[in-house]
C-alpha cells in the first residue's frame, strides 16, 4: 500500500510541475524561496520543491504526501470562506466516508478533550488558528487550519454525570473548492492526529 501511496505522490508533483499555469505562490499561498514554495501544513513547515513535497524535511510519500499534492493541484487564487461552517456530510459524495469520518476524526480525540482544553490556545498557534471569544458551539472550540485555505472548526462538549465527551468537527464553508471531497475526510484524521501530537509532545 505504501508503494501505491508514493506512486499517487508521484504522479501527483509530476502533474503539478508539469503543468504550473499558475503563480503557484499566490494561489497555495506560500512563501517562495528561491524554486521551493513554503507554507505551513498540518502544523509544520512545508516545502514543495522539485524534488517532492516535505514537512520539517522529511519526504512525504504517503497519505500526507497526497493531500499536500491534492491541495497543490487544487490551488486557485479564492479565498478560504470559513462561514457557514459545514458538517463533512454536506459535502457532496461523501456519505460513504461519514462513518470512518467520525471515528477517525472525532472519536479519537474525546480521551483528550480536557487536555485538549488546557492547551487550545497553544494547538491553534500550531495550527495557524484560533480561539474565539465565545465557543462557536459547545463547552469550547477553536478553528485551525491545517492548510493555509482549509480551516476546521472543532467543538467539544466535557463529559457531565449524564453524557460523556464528545467531539465534532466541521469544515471552512468552501472547503470542496481546494480539496476532493473524499480527500477531505483525510484532512479531518491527519489534522486530529496533528492535534494529540502537539499536546503529546
Amino acid at each position: 500500500m505504501n508503494d501505491n501511496y508514493a506512486g499517487i505522490v508521484s504522479d501527483n508533483h509530476k502533474r503539478l510541475f508539469d503543468a504550473f499555469p499558475l503563480p503557484l505562490e499566490l494561489h497555495l499561498p506560500s512563501e517562495l524561496n528561491g524554486k521551493e514554495y513554503v507554507f505551513r501544513a498540518f502544523g509544520q513547515t512545508c516545502r514543495i520543491t522539485e524534488d517532492g513535497f516535505f514537512l520539517d524535511n522529511d519526504r512525504q510519500t504517503g497519505v500526507v504526501g497526497i493531500l499536500i499534492s491534492l491541495y497543490a493541484l487544487n490551488a486557485k487564487i479564492d479565498p478560504c470562506i470559513l462561514e457557514p461552517f459545514k458538517a463533512y456530510k454536506e459535502f457532496p459524495g461523501t456519505m460513504p466516508y461519514v462513518g470512518a469520518f467520525a471515528t477517525h476524526t472525532e472519536n479519537i480525540l474525546i480521551p483528550h478533550v480536557s487536555a485538549l482544553k488546557a492547551n487550545q490556545m497553544l494547538v491553534a498557534e500550531k495550527l495557524n488558528g484560533f480561539v474565539p471569544e465565545k465557543p462557536v458551539s459547545g463547552d469550547f472550540s477553536f478553528v485551525v487550519y491545517p492548510l493555509p485555505k482549509l480551516a476546521l472548526c472543532y467543538i467539544f462538549y466535557e463529559a457531565d454525570d449524564d453524557f460523556p465527551a464528545s467531539v465534532t468537527c466541521l469544515y471552512s464553508s468552501n472547503a470542496s473548492s481546494f480539496m476532493p471531497n473524499d480527500a477531505l475526510a483525510d484532512v479531518g484524521e491527519y489534522t486530529s492526529k496533528a492535534m494529540i501530537r502537539i499536546i503529546s509532545s
